[in-house]
């Protein structure tokens, strides 16, 4: 082998390698492209979970107190019903009251 021939071969070597580096290059700029995509889909994809499990909290929450509320309601009208019917029996007690203590 010849020094031209010895001077062709480093050349191609030094043009491989650099073709070499040139296409690692474009495929880590690739790798770090799609690891990006990538993670903002997770982030996104959490954002959303965490609005759809907050909102559903809120629903969860929104159905538990109209269910409490229904039954306080409940109760409360029972104890209305309760008083307003020991009242109309003590009125009826307390109008004979006062007629017995007007008719001597």
């Amino acid at each position: 082998m010849g020094m031209k021939e010895v001077l062709q071969s480093i050349k191609k070597a030094e043009d491989d390698a650099a073709e070499a580096l040139k296409s690692a290059s474009e495929e880590s700029v690739k790798i770090l492209s799609d690891a990006r995509a990538k993670a903002s889909k997770i982030v996104q994809t959490a954002a959303d979970d965490s609005l759809t499990n907050s909102a559903k909290a809120l629903e969860d929450a929104r159905t538990s107190a109209g269910t409490e509320a229904k039954t306080v309601h409940s109760e409360g009208e029972a104890k209305v019903k309760e008083i307003t019917d020991n009242a109309a029996s003590k009125r009826e007690k307390a109008v004979q009251l006062v007629i017995d203590s007007l008719m001597p």
